[in-house]
């Protein structure tokens, strides 16, 4: 058993809220400075950045995991993480037809940007991300299933997008077998005053917008990763997240 530092929510400049220096390699990088070993991109209702991400993560011996920041009908956030990036993909493109697209203003909400493992530009997305989808939060579980991913509310304990503080409490028989904080301190607080949150996987993360955001070597999973490949871990990874549904 062995420990695998993570950061499990990170936005790349695809993200209209990302700056522009948070480019599949940059993350990578940082992510090595910081002694990570496990990173996810999760875009905002997009995984078109995540090819590039693979390539520059393996580069530099980070596992990556492909995955997507998305935002329900009620504007919930929701991370959802992929074993594979073939079914990250597909999965975007499901959720592609469920955005209600109206054109991006990069003037007041940033650029979103598609990059190469070379970190070039190749495309952009003309139509803000972060707006709400058209699918609910009762809905994500179950479609999450469907392509062999895993998912969680994002950041609890925030008001911004959190499930808490646009529902009032965290609901009963949601479907959510685990819950990502902002910050690991606020756990026994959100345990003692919200009792749907208790017995649920935890999962700590940086929401990282900006490189400096990207969390340092602090939370880790315990992981049998003998004899080793990075396809091992991932596989053990899933299998510990998935081990509470």
């Amino acid at each position: 058993m062995n420990k695998y530092y993570y950061d499990l929510h990170i936005h790349s400049c695809l993200s209209p809220c990302g700056d522009d220096e948070m480019t599949p390699n940059n993350i990578a990088g940082m992510g090595v400075l910081n002694g990570l070993n496990i990173m996810a991109l999760t875009d905002h209702n997009t995984s078109k950045n995540c090819p590039a991400f693979f390539k520059a993560a393996k580069r530099q011996g980070i596992i990556p995991i492909a995955g997507m920041e998305l935002t329900t009908a009620e504007d919930i956030h929701v991370v959802c993480i992929f074993k594979d990036l073939g079914s990250a993909m597909d999965f975007d493109g499901m959720v592609d037809s469920h955005r209600i697209k109206y054109p991006n203003r990069t003037d007041i909400f940033g650029n979103q940007l598609i990059l190469d493992e070379n970190d070039e530009i190749i495309a952009s997305d003309d139509y803000f991300l972060p707006n709400a989808t058209d699918i609910s939060v009762e809905q994500v579980p179950g479609l999450i299933k469907q392509y062999g991913g895993f998912c969680y509310p994002a950041h609890i304990d925030r008001e911004a997008n959190g499930i808490i503080s646009i529902l009032g409490d965290f609901p009963v028989n949601s479907g959510f077998t685990a819950v990502e904080f902002h910050n690991g301190e606020n756990i026994a607080e959100y345990n003692e005053k919200y009792a749907e949150t208790r017995g649920k996987q935890v999962i700590v993360s940086s929401d990282a917008h900006y490189l400096w955001d990207i969390k340092e070597k602090k939370e880790y999973f315990l992981i049998d990763d003998e004899p080793y490949s990075s396809e091992l871990v991932l596989k053990r990874l899933f299998e510990l997240l998935e081990a509470m549904q």
